[in-house]
């Protein structure tokens, strides 16, 4: 949000002293921006009611974690941003708003440490079946999200303590050197293993179609490199002295892919071939959502095991 101040001539004793103009544009956008965000604390909210975690929803359940704390930092400082614009008037400071950044990247990061975590651990599971089954056990997936927990917490720490308490430069390389390491590492580790599941299912002759799952996966990564990934990209570049697009508009974009994911969810889960006729009946409701949360986390344990609505209602 900007606000410019207009200040007349000192000799108009008539005329008022400062004259607002209010951004209508950037009201618009903190407009849909905050929609957005509680459309979104809603889903992952949901999401978290009846997501049950298991070996295949361990990441699902804590991506919708930080997707919802994510959601929840941004809508107070929306609604701030609002009431500077409406009254012309800084409300918010400085301070106040360095913090609230370095906590959004918080879930933020974990959100892109978890997706990578899925996309490889489908990956696997869809190349090497076998290998995976050997090495891949519940005990190990566990352990890799604490892991990545603790990374994303050490980062955050370390950024924030840099930031706030030391000079200029130590907090400018701390974050460069954070939105490096997940745009050289995760990032690619991201792409190259949702390249690798796509290519894997085009060219699978016995696979007519694809598992939800995947569809899942896919469609999730592809959001999340195509609007919450610019916002370490931004920010990398604004370190080194580039101006990009403006803040707000990546952290609508972000808002976005944090929000989209439980209708995805929803939607890949909920569709069949019939959903153009007059037989499919879906609608958003806890009982349809559950049913469609099953059909994509629950596939794989189908296979093994005929799924039921008893089955369905104590595994979510």
């Amino acid at each position: 949000m900007e606000v410019s101040t207009v200040s007349p001539p000192a000799t108009s004793l008539t005329e008022i002293d400062d004259l607002c103009e209010i951004d209508v544009a950037s009201m618009a956008v903190d407009c849909v921006m905050l929609l957005i965000c509680l459309c979104g604390v809603a889903g992952n909210g949901a999401i978290l009611f009846i997501l049950h975690r298991n070996s295949i929803t361990l990441y699902i359940f804590d991506l919708a974690f930080a997707d919802f704390l994510f959601l929840l930092l941004m809508v107070p400082s929306t609604l701030l941003y609002l009431l500077e614009n409406m009254s012309c008037s800084s409300i918010m400071p400085l301070t106040y708003l360095r913090i609230l950044f370095l906590l959004s990247l918080l879930p933020y990061n974990l959100g892109l440490f978890l997706l990578t975590a899925v996309s490889i651990y489908r990956c696997t599971s869809v190349v090497s079946p076998l290998c995976y089954q050997r090495l891949c056990s519940q005990r190990l997936l566990e352990v890799v999200n604490v892991l990545l927990w603790a990374l994303c917490i050490g980062f955050i720490v370390t950024v924030t303590s840099l930031c706030l308490c030391q000079e200029h430069e130590h907090c400018q390389g701390a974050h460069i050197s954070m939105d490096a390491f997940n745009l050289l590492l995760f990032a690619p580790a991201m792409v190259i293993s949702s390249t690798v599941l796509l290519i894997k299912i085009k060219s699978d002759p016995q696979q007519q179609q694809p598992k939800r799952l995947d569809i899942v996966i896919l469609f999730t990564v592809l959001f999340f490199l195509l609007f919450a990934l610019p916002l370490s990209l931004c920010n990398f570049l604004q370190q080194l002295g580039y101006n990009t697009v403006s803040s707000q508009v990546v952290f609508l974009l972000t808002c976005i892919t944090s929000s989209i994911k439980p209708f995805i969810y929803f939607l890949v889960g909920s569709w069949r071939k019939d959903c153009f006729t007059e037989s499919c009946r879906s609608h958003f409701s806890r009982k349809s959502l559950r049913k469609a949360l099953h059909s994509v986390f629950g596939e794989q344990e189908g296979n093994t095991a005929p799924s039921n609505d008893a089955t369905m209602d104590t595994a979510f």
